[in-house]
């Protein structure tokens, strides 16, 4: 296969994990990984010894594709350009910042005809591979993802850093519409918020509620889903899946513990999971999830096919994040032991103007 000539735009934490492993695929020819910070550039280039440059639109005719690693607010102009550019594009989640926008990418990589990928990671999570063919008829789902504050993603709140992964994945798994949609969430640092919980009320009956934190004192990611034929725990964190499928007699109803003995009720006790609820551990294999996504954005544009995590996966989660951060708005809650800063005050009214594609700040997030 030709050789696909590749930049990574953005050399903050992210962009460079992108960039390293980039340079080491055969499938890719770094050309240059651009930022406009050159403390930066001077960081990536000492990593990997390859060219930077300060403004991604001096590569246009001389690149084939490019990963987009820069801060969320950016995205729309970035990628936009790229893909009228005529350069296929890989963006880090979340697609946008606004749905609109993110619809947008999504019409101009069909009218052009590139590949529009996004970096929804966790699709290529070995966890997630190994759990994906058990999640038959999903009723129910419990999602989990905290951590402590990383200084990084600021630009965005914490359903767009941390939850847009969960919502991606069971988006995925979860076809029919969204009718219902309840949340909550504080800010406690800035303007956004840094934990949110949400529930989603699906057409098919299905209920999924997920939890995000970016102030937790210890890291979770963790997914239950409730099926039809059992449950199956996915402790990202953990590295380990599990599933609990009910024996045929709960499956026909055959167990009462109301009609039992007490006798039997305690002797169920220490034997409900040998004789009635039968745990699997998931044998996981091991492998780098952003070394997949990169070869499934190589081959898909040799191939000229969808990625797996297409643009118009990334435009749902965008739109259903989007729907998330309203319903917390509307809750107009304020945290007790925060100032509510006058109209007035210079905090409440400084503004700041988007960022050119030229003086975007590093990305640190992923």
């Amino acid at each position: 296969m030709k050789r696909i000539r590749l930049a990574v735009i953005g050399a903050g934490h992210l962009g460079r994990i992108h960039a390293r492993l980039a340079a080491a695929n055969p499938q890719f020819d770094l050309v240059a990984v651009v930022d406009p910070s050159p403390e930066a550039r001077r960081t990536v280039a000492s990593e990997l010894e390859c060219t930077t440059v300060t403004d991604y639109r001096e590569l246009y005719g001389a690149v084939d594709a490019a990963i987009v690693a820069t801060p969320t607010r950016t995205h729309y102009e970035v990628t936009s350009s790229l893909l009228r550019a005529g350069v296929h594009c890989l963006v880090e989640k979340p697609l946008a910042h606004r749905a609109d926008q993110a619809h947008r990418l999504v019409q101009i990589a069909r009218n052009r005809h590139r590949v529009l990928q996004v970096g929804h990671v966790e699709r290529f999570n070995p966890m997630w591979s190994a759990a994906q063919g058990r999640l038959e008829a999903p009723q129910y789902v419990e999602a989990t993802r905290c951590g402590p504050f990383s200084g990084r993603s600021t630009d965005i709140g914490v359903v767009f850093d941390l939850m847009v992964h969960d919502l991606d994945l069971i988006l995925s798994v979860e076809q029919s519409p969204i009718v219902g949609i309840s949340a909550s969430g504080l800010a406690l640092l800035g303007k956004h918020e840094d934990l949110a919980e949400a529930r989603l009320e699906f057409a098919s009956g299905m209920v999924a509620v997920l939890r995000a934190s970016r102030v937790a004192t210890a890291a979770t990611r963790r997914m239950q889903w409730y099926c039809h034929q059992g449950f199956v725990d996915i402790d990202f964190s953990g590295n380990t899946v599990r599933v609990v499928r009910p024996s045929a007699a709960i499956c026909n109803g055959e167990l009462d513990v109301d009609q039992l003995p007490v006798d039997q009720r305690m002797q169920l006790k220490s034997t409900l999971f040998e004789h009635y609820l039968h745990r699997e551990a998931i044998a996981v294999e091991r492998r780098n999830a952003i070394v997949d996504e990169q070869h499934d954005f190589a081959v898909s544009i040799a191939a000229g096919s969808q990625p797996i995590v297409t643009g118009d996966a990334g435009a749902r989660a965008v739109e259903v994040a989007e729907q998330i951060v309203e319903a917390i708005a509307s809750r107009n809650w304020q945290s007790h032991w925060r100032r509510q800063m006058a109209p007035g005050s210079r905090s409440a009214t400084t503004k700041v103007g988007p960022a050119s594609p030229t003086t975007f700040p590093t990305r640190r997030a992923g």
